[in-house]
């Protein structure tokens, strides 16, 4: 019977997973033919007022559903959780109410601490969706305490499925018919309430008639602040450095001495990198994670061997494929900017806020750890401390830097981040990825991988001088280097041993990859 639970657990977290992949897939990708349709100006409008959308989002998505399907599973019977779900509910219910009526009160007075009063009916447009963040978040959290984990699955994709659906529909009957870039924002925005509305269809009823009530939670309202607070404010990280872009970065480029217009054209070039660094993000941390379960049960089971094993896999994991991503995406910026974009505008600024993946994954990485041991606090402090820091020091940034000066701003405040949680950690989980010989390798990987891409890239460009202004041209030597990175990349690393094969098959379908290398190594020895 316990193999049987087990066995259930572990299925319900890769249906989850695969759920989250798409939902962030979906929510990485659209940026990019939204971007095409509404031009920088138009981009600006939405991404000012998105990080909003993206707090709420966490609440209902992840981060409070995850705390309270802890909560149902700890309930010893049906009649307790349907008492806890309930009690939860009012207490979200009147979180809800009161950020709604706070957005849409202080709509016009957050639009112009944005810079930008226009952005009010944006603001009040994003308020409706937190009204179904108590029904959506209880919904998930119920049936994954349940341990039956395809509602949850079901709505997250369906919900973003939606919400896509309508940006892109909105930005393009928007450019068809003239609209501003405010009333297609406002309409845009309105994808979050719909989509809402669609998740919720999906999701089964959880509530049904109790004969006699279960026993009710004591200092749920505590626990729900800092768990669940703790929990939603862990996801949120990035967002919540592009909440203090909305109000800095636009306004230290008008107070730099750039016309409004012009700060809201180049507002639109810095936000191009949210799509970018979000893929990265969604692949590595995607890779590190499908550890987590097995990390969990090894924590529960007191295997302190087997803990110790997988903590150090996730890590090096996580690691070397966000640096591959990274110094990849670095390298390859003039061309990704201008097929996905049109243009290489902001190639500098976009280059250096792609250090933030690393930084961002490490984070995610290590707090996943923490959070099988049930530790918060450590992450908590040092999340609030790079946040503190990128409040403090990005208006002056961007005022004297211009947008590198916001990207380098985001890139500090993940690096306090992660140096807090590594200097707090256990003495086990920093001895993991920070060996000598492992470093030198991963260096050694990358750069000789960032200098065979460029010059690949410089060869292309010498016999297609199209390179250097055709879209389509740079779609193509995109599938040209991007492969040549990847095979450099991945030689190395096989060669120099900088996995163990045990770390290799960690990876899903690595084992495909090394019976390959071995076939490589066999006939290269004939």
């Amino acid at each position: 019977m316990g193999n049987h639970n087990v066995n259930t657990t572990l299925q319900g977290a890769l249906i989850l997973s695969v759920a989250a992949f798409v939902a962030k897939l979906l929510s990485a990708v659209y940026r990019v033919p939204f971007q095409n349709m509404v031009g920088n100006t138009g981009f600006y409008v939405y991404q000012q007022v998105y990080p909003l959308y993206g707090i709420g989002m966490t609440f209902a998505l992840s981060g409070l559903p995850v705390f309270i399907s802890k909560l149902i599973a700890e309930a010893p019977d049906l009649a307790t959780q349907q008492t806890v779900a309930r009690q939860v509910y009012r207490w979200t219910g009147g979180l809800a109410v009161v950020i709604f009526g706070g957005l849409m009160v202080g709509a016009p007075w957050l639009a112009r601490g944005m810079g930008d009063h226009q952005l009010t009916p944006l603001i009040q447009m994003v308020a409706w969706m937190f009204l179904f963040m108590p029904a959506l978040s209880v919904g998930r959290g119920y049936h994954q305490g349940r341990f039956n984990m395809l509602p949850t699955a079901r709505s997250q994709v369906v919900e973003q499925l939606v919400r896509v659906i309508v940006i892109l529909a909105a930005a393009g009957w928007a450019t068809h018919h003239g609209w501003s870039v405010y009333r297609m924002g406002t309409w845009a925005l309105s994808g979050g309430t719909i989509a809402a509305v669609a998740a919720l269809l999906t999701l089964p009823r959880w509530r049904t008639a109790q004969s006699s009530a279960g026993r009710r939670l004591p200092h749920l309202g505590r626990r729900l602040l800092i768990e669940g607070g703790t929990l939603c404010l862990l996801t949120a990280m990035m967002v919540l450095l592009q909440l203090v872009d909305s109000f800095t970065v636009k306004n230290g480029l008008v107070a730099g001495g750039m016309s409004d217009l012009a700060a809201k054209s180049l507002k639109g070039v810095y936000d191009r990198a949210q799509p970018l660094v979000q893929l990265g993000l969604v692949v590595a941390v995607a890779f590190a994670t499908s550890l987590l379960p097995a990390l969990t049960e090894a924590q529960r089971q007191r295997h302190p061997q087997a803990f110790k094993r997988l903590t150090t896999t996730m890590m090096r994991i996580a690691l070397v494929i966000a640096a591959a991503a990274t110094a990849g995406l670095i390298s390859l910026m003039p061309w990704i900017d201008r097929l996905l974009f049109g243009n290489t505008q902001g190639v500098g600024m976009l280059a250096i806020y792609m250090l933030s993946i690393i930084l961002a994954t490490l984070i995610q990485t290590y707090n996943s750890v923490l959070q099988s041991q049930d530790t918060y606090r450590l992450t908590v402090v040092a999340l609030m401390t790079g946040f503190i820091v990128k409040c403090l020091f990005n208006r002056w940034s961007v005022i004297h830097f211009g947008g590198v000066g916001a990207s380098w701003l985001t890139v500090m405040s993940l690096g306090v981040t992660f140096a807090i949680i590594w200097y707090g950690s256990a003495h086990d989980l920093r001895i993991g990825i920070w060996q000598r010989s492992f470093i030198r390798k991963l260096l050694g990987c990358t750069i000789l991988m960032v200098a065979g891409v460029q010059l690949t890239g410089d060869l292309l460009e010498h016999w297609w001088p199209a390179l250097a202004t055709g879209r389509l041209a740079a779609g193509g030597a995109l599938l040209i280097t991007i492969p040549v990175g990847v095979i450099i990349f991945f030689s190395l690393a096989l060669s120099w041993q900088l996995l163990t094969v045990r770390e290799w098959l960690a990876i899903p379908h690595a084992r495909t990859l090394l019976k390959l290398w071995q076939k490589l190594r066999h006939f290269g020895g004939k």
